[in-house]
């Protein structure tokens, strides 16, 4: 039986995290130390660790079928990939950002500048949909000290907290991307390892659906449970069974954590009591 064949970052924040969904969809992979390969033991699966700007080059190639990998990257490099999934983590902007001391206006104020980056496809067609033309400088590894030293008037790199902008008196002006870690698939799947391909995904939408969404059960009165039911419709309908106490039960159901607090004072003004709430492990629906 064929495998399919999955590229991840080979160090780093994004290796944890891809190591840490295969997991979570309940795939053992049997890690070594340094090693750059792997196979899974309970799944038709081997990983690859690649660097990272590398692997769009491997996907094109055929040589793996998926990766995950940053947004990003992609964009920069992955012309004709396909992207399966948005994962929702590893996020971060890809920015244009100029000195503190510096007055902004709009992005034309980049006209004629030298601006210093790694990721210069995506600051070129940025600047060509507003308009702007500038001199860019590729510089690969740290882009935040070129304005100190005087080797350009900008930069445009990744930014997650912005603690790296502070530290080298840069503020960020132009967010041109919001990125996050997806799943990339080769245009050189074939069939067999694209069925191998659905099988991941429906684990990993089931793993996805449970880390946005948590479980809460509560007690209300009867004549509360249509009001109840209609503040919490992630799922078809509610659980309902009735309480040792005459006139009351308990509601068992499923919201979203985005809206965990507003959905909690709503419930509770409408006779909610004895609210608690669980994570959820994997969420089919």
């Amino acid at each position: 039986m064929k495998k399919l064949k999955i590229a991840i970052q080979k160090s780093g924040r994004l290796n944890e995290d891809s190591l840490n969904i295969l997991k979570d969809c309940g795939i053992s992979i049997d890690n070594g130390k340094d090693q750059l390969k792997a196979a899974a033991r309970n799944f038709p699966l081997e990983v690859f660790y690649l660097r990272n700007g590398d692997i769009p080059q491997y996907l094109r190639d055929g040589v793996v079928d998926i990766a995950i990998i940053g947004e990003n990257v992609l964009v920069e490099k992955g012309e004709n990939i396909t992207i399966a999934e948005k994962l929702g983590f590893s996020k971060c902007k890809v920015s244009l950002a100029i000195p503190k001391g510096e007055t902004y206006n709009s992005v034309k104020d980049f006209e004629g500048k030298r601006i210093a980056t790694s990721y210069p496809e995506t600051v070129k067609a940025y600047l060509k949909e507003k308009g702007v033309n500038a001199d860019l400088h590729i510089i690969n590894g740290s882009v935040e000290i070129a304005p100190n030293i005087g080797l350009a008037d900008a930069i445009c790199d990744i930014v997650s907290s912005g603690s790296t902008l502070f530290k080298n008196n840069l503020k960020e002006v132009e967010v041109m991307l919001k990125s996050e870690a997806v799943l990339a698939v080769s245009p050189k799947i074939d069939d067999e390892r694209q069925q191998l391909l659905q099988k991941l995904r429906f684990r990993i939408q089931s793993v996805l659906t449970a880390r946005e969404s948590k479980y809460i059960l509560l007690n209300a009165p009867n004549d509360k449970i249509e009001a109840i039911s209609k503040i919490l419709p992630v799922l078809k309908s509610p659980t309902v069974l009735p309480l040792a106490e005459e006139g009351w039960s308990s509601l068992h159901s499923v919201i979203k954590k985005e809206d965990f607090w507003e959905v909690i004072d709503e419930l509770k003004a409408n006779g909610a009591e004895g609210i608690l709430v669980c994570p959820i492990e994997k969420m089919v629906l």
